[in-house]
């Protein structure tokens, strides 16, 4: 599954290495705030060759994402792993991703609105949904 992201980078955590089966490996974590109408806060992981990409973006930068998410069970547990294929900055003029709101264009709905909802089973109106 392949997916993008956006949002500011705001933390970048410490660069883990090891040694595995295939060679030497690195990996860095870092934090995304999505700009949505409630921000999210999304841990990424970037590995090889991604974490040299990771150092050119500055703490505050707007990034575009690509990710890939999975999953594994160890001991009974599940694991969600979102790792990054790709990191780009977003630049001023560029078209946002569908659904992002800007954080200082958003304006909360007015609580004050009248709603009526009828969910009574015995509104005898037809409707006109086809299932």
């Amino acid at each position: 599954m392949a997916l993008e992201i956006s949002g500011v980078l705001i933390q970048k955590l410490p660069q883990e290495t090891g040694q595995g089966k295939n060679g030497p490996w690195v990996k860095q974590n870092f934090i995304i705030e999505t700009q949505e109408q409630i921000n999210r806060k999304i841990c990424v992981s970037a590995w090889g060759d991604r974490v040299d990409a990771l150092q050119q973006f500055a703490i505050g930068a707007f990034l575009k994402i690509a990710i890939n998410i999975e999953s594994r069970e160890f001991n009974g547990r599940w694991y969600t792993d979102v790792r990054a294929w790709k990191i780009e900055t977003v630049t001023a003029g560029a078209a946002p991703m569908p659904g992002a709101v800007p954080a200082q264009e958003f304006t909360p709905q007015s609580s004050t609105t009248d709603t009526n909802f009828n969910l009574t089973a015995t509104d005898n109106t037809e409707d006109d949904l086809p299932f």
